[in-house]
C-alpha cells in the first residue's frame, strides 16, 4: 500500500466510524430495549456475561458464535476500564460489538479488492477504498451494524476466511470459517466456497493444459457453447475420477474437508441444521429464492447490471439465441408455479420491508410472479456477464453455493442475501470512478431514508402498547 493511498484509507475508516458512533449513539437513545430479535440474543448474551453458559434461550437458531465473541470482549475491556454493574453487558454495550465488526468488515473488504484485483494495474487505491466503503455500508448489512444480531459477526468471519483462502493459509482460512459456522450455521457453505476456490485454481491450470496440448484455443474464447459446456463436463469428470488428481486435491483442501466433517457430525447429533425453533425455519426446495437474489443484486448494483450497453448486449443475445431463452423462460415459469412458498412470517410481520415488497408486489395479482420472468432472466444474464472475466470453474463454484444458500430458505429474507451478494460485487471488474462515486451516494440516501423511517416513523399494534418500527 503506497503512502497516499494508506493516508486515504486511514481517513476514510476513521471517518466512517466516527459517523457511525453518532448514529450509534442516537439509536441507543431512542431504542434504548431490545428490538426485534435482540429480545432473544441480549438476554442469552447477559447470561453469558454472567457465567450462565449452560443457560439456552429455545427460540434462538443459531449457534453461540455471538455470545461468546462477545464476553470475550466485554470482559476483558470491562476490568480493563474498571466498568461494573449492569453497564457491562447493557444493550448498548452488547450493540457497540457490532460496530467493531462493520469496522472490521470494512478492512477486509478493501484487502479482498486488493487481492482479487492486483493484477488490474489500471484500478487507483481511491477506487478501491471507494469500493470497499460502499461494499462496508450496503444497506441491509449496515442497518444491523447498529442492533444486536449475528449478520456483521458473520460477515466479518466469512471474508476473513476468503481473504485467508486466497493468501495460501488454509488452515487459518478453515479455523476462520469454524467462526463463521457458530455464528449461522448456512455459513459453512461459504467454508466450501473457499475448498472450491482451491479445486476451481487446479482445474483451470490442468484445463489451460488440456487447451494447449490440442491447440485449440477456441474453446476458452467461445466460453458458453453448449458444445464447450459439455467438453469442459468430460474433462471435469475425466480429472476427477483420476486418483491421483483425489489425492492432491484432498492434500490442498483437507483443514476445509474437517470443517465440513465437523458440520455434518453437527447436524447428525442435532437432527438438523437449526437449533432451537425449528417449526419457522424449515427447508424446503424455494427455486424462486434465486430469482429474489438476482432482483436484489440488480437492485443494489443496479448501476453496473442495468447500463444501456448490457441491454443492447442482452437484446443481442436474446435476437441470437431465442430457444435458448424461451426454455430458460419455460423452466423459470415451472420452478415459479411448483415452488413458490409463502412463510407466515412474511404475511404477518410489517415491520419488515419485505412484508410490503410481497403486498404492494406479488400480491397486487396472481400472475405477478410469472410476469416478472422477463425481468429475471435478464437479471440473470446481467449477473453472469459481469463474471466472465472468472474462470468457468470458479463460476461453478460460485453458482453451487448460491444456490445451497438461498434455495433452502423458505423466508424470504434480505439479510440471507448479504454474503453472496458481497463475494459477487468483491469478484466484479471496477467500474469506472463516477459510477462508484454515484453508488456509494445511492447507499447513503438508502440508508438515511432506513434510518429515518426507523427512527420516526413509529407505530403501534392494536394490541400491544410497545412502539414498533419499520427496518430491513
Amino acid at each position: 500500500m503506497e503512502r497516499a493511498e494508506a493516508y486515504g484509507f486511514s481517513a476514510a475508516m476513521s471517518s466512517a466510524f466516527l459517523l457511525s458512533c453518532l448514529l450509534f449513539a442516537a439509536i441507543n437513545r431512542r431504542q434504548r430495549g431490545p428490538y426485534m430479535d435482540e429480545v432473544f440474543h441480549v438476554p442469552q448474551a447477559q447470561a453469558y456475561c454472567h457465567g450462565r453458559f449452560l443457560q439456552w434461550d429455545p427460540m434462538i437458531t443459531t449457534l453461540p458464535g455471538l455470545y461468546l465473541v462477545t464476553v470475550g470482549v466485554v470482559k476483558p475491556a470491562a476490568w480493563l476500564f474498571g466498568w461494573t454493574g449492569s453497564v457491562v453487558c447493557s444493550v448498548g454495550m452488547l450493540r457497540f460489538i457490532n460496530l467493531l465488526f462493520s469496522a472490521g468488515n470494512f478492512y477486509l473488504m478493501y484487502l479482498l479488492l486488493f487481492k482479487i484485483h492486483q493484477k488490474n494495474k489500471a484500478v487507483s487505491g481511491f477506487q478501491r477504498i471507494v469500493s470497499a466503503l460502499t461494499l462496508a455500508m450496503l444497506p441491509t448489512l449496515y442497518f444491523f451494524t447498529f442492533l444486536y444480531y449475528t449478520d456483521p459477526g458473520s460477515v466479518f468471519f466469512t471474508l476473513f476466511a476468503y481473504l485467508m483462502c486466497l493468501y495460501g493459509n488454509h488452515k487459518t482460512s478453515a479455523l476462520l470459517g469454524f467462526c463463521g459456522f457458530m455464528f449461522r450455521q448456512t455459513n459453512i457453505v461459504w467454508t466450501v466456497f473457499c475448498a472450491g476456490n482451491v479445486v476451481a485454481e487446479k482445474l483451470n491450470e490442468a484445463w489451460k493444459t488440456e487447451l494447449q496440448k490440442k491447440k485449440d484455443e477456441k474453446i476458452s474464447s467461445r466460453k458458453g457453447s453448449v458444445s464447450d459446456l459439455m467438453r469442459i463436463l468430460q474433462f471435469l469428470i475425466k480429472y476427477l475420477i483420476s486418483p491421483k488428481n483425489l489425492v492432491t486435491l484432498t492434500a490442498l483442501t483437507w483443514p476445509y474437508i474437517i470443517l465440513v466433517t465437523v458440520f455434518f457430525g453437527f447436524v447428525f447429533i442435532n437432527g438438523g441444521i437449526v437449533v432451537g425453533d425449528r417449526s419457522s425455519h424449515e427447508a424446503c426446495l424455494h427455486f424462486p429464492q434465486l430469482f429474489y437474489f438476482l432482483s436484489f443484486t440488480v437492485f443494489f448494483s443496479f448501476l453496473h447490471l442495468l447500463t444501456p450497453t448490457k441491454i443492447r448486449k442482452f437484446l443481442l443475445s436474446l435476437r441470437k439465441h431465442p430457444v435458448q431463452y424461451s426454455l430458460m423462460a419455460i423452466v423459470s415459469l415451472f420452478l415459479i408455479w411448483k415452488f413458490t412458498y409463502v412463510h407466515k412470517y412474511l404475511l404477518a410481520d410489517n415491520r419488515h420491508y419485505t412484508f410490503y415488497v410481497w403486498r404492494k408486489v406479488f400480491q397486487r395479482h396472481e400472475l405477478v410472479k410469472y410476469l416478472l420472468v422477463p425481468v429475471y432472466i435478464f437479471a440473470g444474464w446481467s449477473f453472469a456477464d459481469t463474471l466472465k472475466s472468472k474462470s468457468i470453474f470458479w463460476i461453478l463454484v460460485y453458482f453451487v453455493c448460491l444456490l445451497a444458500v438461498t434455495v433452502p430458505q423458505k423466508l424470504l429474507e434480505f439479510r440471507y442475501f448479504i454474503l453472496p451478494f458481497l463475494i459477487y460485487r468483491l469478484n466484479i471488474p471496477f467500474p469506472s470512478l463516477y459510477r462508484q462515486l454515484l453508488e456509494l451516494a445511492f447507499y447513503i440516501v438508502v440508508n438515511a431514508v432506513t434510518f429515518y423511517l426507523f427512527l420516526n416513523r413509529t407505530f403501534q399494534w392494536p394490541n400491544s402498547d410497545e412502539i414498533q418500527r419499520f427496518m430491513w
